[in-house]
């Protein structure tokens, strides 16, 4: 069932994801080689505890972190350990908040230091294949028309699109319906209405779209060990058209910062 929000949730949910971006941005000033993905999750729970809201994920089926970090090869829900991040590698950093009764669910990914060219490409490309998906939430549109903007971009540059996890509905609960894929055809799926509001993630390989899982239960990675980038937007349908209600504004600032 699809839940239709209403304004007043609406900016209840806005409250939620921008917690989570907010987490983000904190991640953003402390991801380079030498860093724990585990130091990273500690840093976020506190940030989101001490701000009045609950880590989404810490428990959710069993997951032990409140950060899913998926380092390289991982796709997505990788379990975040004492490993030190390395030059070179990739992150995404996927966080949850819950807070007023409703979910933000929201992802980025970063380098670690200096990365080849082509994963740069593979970042820039997934973020963009984001907002291409974003563009065709509009009011009358379909799922589909986002799913197809997203696959069509991704294939473009010759990537990988995964098709075993999909975007979500968001609300009240972590997952919603409508699933939202990053693949499919144009005028497939609901309709798209005024008061949904979808987590959008982009999951795209720098191989193929194949992805297995790890035994840890939890890890989703490459088929062929290659790369694979993800980022998530909160995005609800005002008056016919996309307000997206997280932002990457938090990280952009601190990588700025670092630069």
């Amino acid at each position: 069932m699809i839940y239709i929000k209403t304004r007043e949730e609406i900016e209840l949910m806005r409250e939620s994801a921008l917690m989570v971006s907010r987490t983000l941005g904190i991640i953003a000033k402390e991801v380079k080689p030498g860093v724990t993905p585990k130091f990273l999750d500690k840093i976020a729970e506190e940030f989101i505890r001490d701000n009045g809201g609950v880590p989404a994920f810490k428990g959710y089926r069993g997951f032990p972190a409140t950060l899913c970090i998926s380092i390289n090869e991982a796709v997505v829900h990788g379990i975040p350990t004492d490993k030190a991040l390395s030059e070179g590698d990739i992150i995404s950093v996927d966080c949850g908040v819950k807070k007023n009764g409703f979910y933000g669910d929201h992802a980025y990914s970063f380098a670690v230091g200096v990365v080849k060219p082509e994963l740069q490409k593979l970042l820039e490309v997934t973020k963009e294949s984001l907002y291409k998906g974003i563009e065709q939430c509009i009011a009358g549109n379909r799922i589909g028309d986002i799913s197809f903007a997203v696959q069509n971009y991704a294939e473009k540059h010759g990537y990988g699109v995964v098709r075993e996890l999909v975007g979500h509905g968001l609300g009240k609960s972590l997952h919603e319906d409508p699933e939202v894929p990053n693949y499919g055809k144009r005028g497939d799926g609901p309709k798209i209405k005024d008061g949904m509001v979808f987590a959008i993630e982009p999951m795209i390989n720098l191989g193929k779209k194949n992805v297995k899982q790890l035994n840890d239960g939890w890890t989703i990675v490459t088929a062929d060990g290659l790369p694979s980038a993800h980022f998530e937007h909160d995005v609800a349908i005002v008056d016919g058209k996309p307000d997206i209600l997280s932002t990457f504004a938090y990280v952009e600032e601190a990588l700025k910062l670092k630069v």
